[in-house]
């Protein structure tokens, strides 16, 4: 009943679906429960109910089924409001700074899914939060609430004051059964090793954009405001719009080549008001000036010129993927082929052993892996970095391929048992608490004189 302890028992209040039941009127500011000195509300209760049907709870329809719902859900007020109480006496507050930015969050996400504003409101409505401003003020209070819940809980345990029962193996078994049908499906996943290849520029074109670069260079030196240059001239497409603004890096946490980074922290590092000269990198031509520097952070501004790649290059680099898929077919050592081919320049990730859900994997990847099993080597294309779209090839192969469906006991076992174990432990704080606080449960009384008064 716990479910706040225990989410493996989300969807446990199992009420069914049944024939709709006629509507009748509860009275909303009527008091269903009473824990120390802070009453509960048939209009709290309400609202709690709504949250668990968003959450994924069956709408009750019938009246033993409303009956239910109302039963669990109050039952549940109660164990939190009682934790809640026992924040207050440990002093325990929430970080009212974390709970506004979560709120922000979740309203944003929430109104991004209704395609205007009008019908954001309807809804709300609808759902019996009434106008976003109240909605807002619902959700900080829920946030609230959870927030101090989970620090009062990680305070207790670390002081040994939540000790964790013992779990026996037929305990553990029981409650998977009784979980097993609101338990989510297992996804199907696969790992994969891949070798990126982005097509290379010729030798030509390299020295062209080297010459734009020192132009470019030369304009600059002229006292040209840098800023405005970088908007007109820059092709790095994530700064070019903000005039080439770096903003604040820091030593060893950036994902600059080495080129660059000795003329921001290395043994070229600029002043402020000092500009580099043309720095030739693997990601093109860079010009970069530094506008601020303090303890280990530097904030700067830059210009790239990228060197032309035209069909041609793409479709070399194509030719070189189907090669390289071949030796690697053949035995070719995996470290061997990246350390010749592979683009580390923009940091693509090589070795993905950690499984990756099918259906979460970018688009070019669910199609090049459909069908394939572990061993199997494909190529296929992505998009690429630059700003000309020039695509990036890659040679994958398959390691590991999980079949989704139903999870078994023996692939989270430890979850359910510790689980279980932290169930426990809330269960004698809950039980301990109820002795020491006044509560009061007074739902039947209430829905009797509703019933008296239809």
């Amino acid at each position: 009943m716990i479910r706040l302890f225990a989410p493996l028992l989300v969807g446990a209040v199992g009420v069914a679906v049944a024939q709709e039941a006629p509507a009748r009127p509860y009275p909303l500011d009527a008091i269903v429960a009473v824990v120390g000195d802070q009453p509960i509300t048939r209009y709290d209760l309400a609202q709690h109910i709504n949250q668990l049907i968003q959450s994924g709870m069956p709408r009750p329809t019938t009246d033993s089924a409303r009956r239910a719902a109302d039963s669990v859900a109050l039952q549940e007020m109660v164990e939190l409001e009682l934790i809640l109480q026992k924040a207050k006496e440990l002093n325990i507050q929430a970080p009212e700074a974390e709970i506004s930015s979560a709120v922000d969050r979740h309203l944003k996400q929430t109104r991004a899914s209704f395609p205007n504003e009008s019908e954001f409101r309807t809804a709300l409505v609808k759902e019996g939060m009434g106008t976003p401003e109240e909605y807002r003020s619902y959700l900080v209070d829920q946030y609230r609430r959870q927030q101090i819940y989970s620090l009062t809980m990680r305070k207790l345990r670390e002081e040994n004051k939540l000790v964790p029962v013992n779990v026996s193996p037929a305990e553990v078994a029981a409650e998977f059964e009784r979980a097993r049908s609101f338990l989510p499906k297992k996804p199907a996943t696969v790992t994969f090793r891949q070798i990126v290849l982005a097509p290379q520029a010729t030798p030509v074109a390299r020295e062209v954009a080297r010459v734009k670069a020192e132009s470019v260079l030369a304009v600059l030196k002229r006292d040209t405001d840098f800023e405005k240059l970088a908007k007109r001239e820059s092709m790095d497409p994530l700064s070019k719009e903000i005039g080439g603004d770096m903003g604040w890096s820091r030593r060893g946490s950036t994902n600059y080549p080495p080129e660059l980074e000795r003329w921001l922290f290395g043994p070229y590092a600029l002043s402020p008001g000092q500009m580099s000269p043309v720095i030739d990198t693997p990601l093109g031509f860079h010009i970069i000036r530094v506008e601020r520097v303090q303890t280990g952070e530097v904030k700067a501004r830059k210009i790239v010129i990228l060197p032309r790649i035209d069909s041609a290059d793409v479709v070399h680099t194509g030719k070189l993927a189907d090669s390289v898929a071949t030796l690697w077919r053949n035995g070719a050592v995996f470290d061997t082929l990246t350390k010749k081919y592979h683009d580390y320049a923009h940091n693509e990730e090589t070795s993905l052993l950690t499984p990756f859900a099918r259906d979460s994997l970018p688009p070019a990847y669910q199609t090049a892996f459909t069908d394939k099993k572990p061993g199997d080597v494909v190529v296929f294309q992505i998009p690429g970095n630059r700003p000309d779209d020039t695509p990036k090839f890659v040679v994958a192969r398959l390691e590991s391929a999980v079949v989704g469906g139903e999870q078994t006991l023996a692939e989270i076992r430890e979850v359910v048992r510790s689980n279980l174990a932290e169930r426990g432990a809330a269960r004698r704080l809950i039980d301990t608490l109820k002795r020491q606080t006044y509560v009061s449960i007074r739902l039947d009384a209430v829905d009797r004189s509703a019933a008296r008064n239809p």
